[in-house]
């Protein structure tokens, strides 16, 4: 029997289009504690965990563990009551996912969020589609670091050389490059084409892409 291949995806602007929903909770967090914030800076953190944005935007807080907990809890709690009437599925991943599973691909879920956040997600979207999930309280290191995607790797029994990345960020591209895997940009939630230019292939919305498609940017890397 032919070695599976390996799709991990991103969740945040790859399975759900969370830019807007986390932007909007940050700046509650922001609003609340007097803390500056402003889009743009938000922006440069986007796809990284609670902590690391905290600690980049406001580092006279990032050595307090306590009140980072808090801060991070309170902005978690705010992101899902503003998700929780309607998830806001990104176009053309359902889809992808149900095409990848009939042609045997193993899949995985590699966020930095945290679990509370993946589980509403996987429920949504159906538990049958993914065979490992990798959140942020896995690993001690975030992206750019590669610990998530590695994990993933190690979790669904694919080896990295055999995995393909589907990401929004450039931290995320990074991490997957450190693992030895292949990425797929998606620009499709505010981040320009330039900006993901480090991956293999970078695309609008996950309807362009097939099975067949992942696995030639696979063979092409390995080669």
């Amino acid at each position: 029997m032919a070695e599976p291949y390996g799709a991990i995806f991103d969740m945040d602007g790859v399975l759900i289009d969370s830019f807007e929903a986390h932007y909007e909770s940050w700046k509650r967090v922001a609003e609340t504690h007097g803390l500056p914030l402003s889009r743009a800076d938000f922006a440069r953190t986007f796809g990284r965990t609670s902590r690391e944005i905290i600690q980049t935007l406001w580092p006279e807080i990032g050595c307090d563990e306590a009140r980072v907990q808090a801060i991070d809890d309170e902005k978690e709690a705010f992101f899902r009551e503003i998700i929780a009437d309607r998830l806001p599925e990104m176009p053309g991943a359902r889809e992808l996912l149900a095409s990848l599973r009939r042609e045997g691909w193993k899949i995985a879920i590699g966020s930095s969020g945290p679990p509370e956040n993946v589980r509403l997600v996987v429920r949504a979207y159906g538990a049958e589609f993914f065979d490992a999930v990798v959140t942020g309280m896995d690993v001690q290191r975030g992206k750019p670091e590669p610990d998530v995607f590695l994990l993933a790797s190690e979790r669904t029994g694919v080896e990295p050389r055999r995995c393909v990345v589907l990401e929004d960020a450039p931290a995320g591209i990074e991490a997957a490059h450190r693992a030895g895997m292949v990425a797929v940009g998606v620009a499709s939630t505010g981040r320009s084409r330039e900006q993901l230019a480090a991956a293999e292939l970078v695309v609008e919305s996950l309807a362009e892409l097939t099975p067949a498609l992942l696995r030639q940017l696979v063979l092409s890397r390995r080669q």
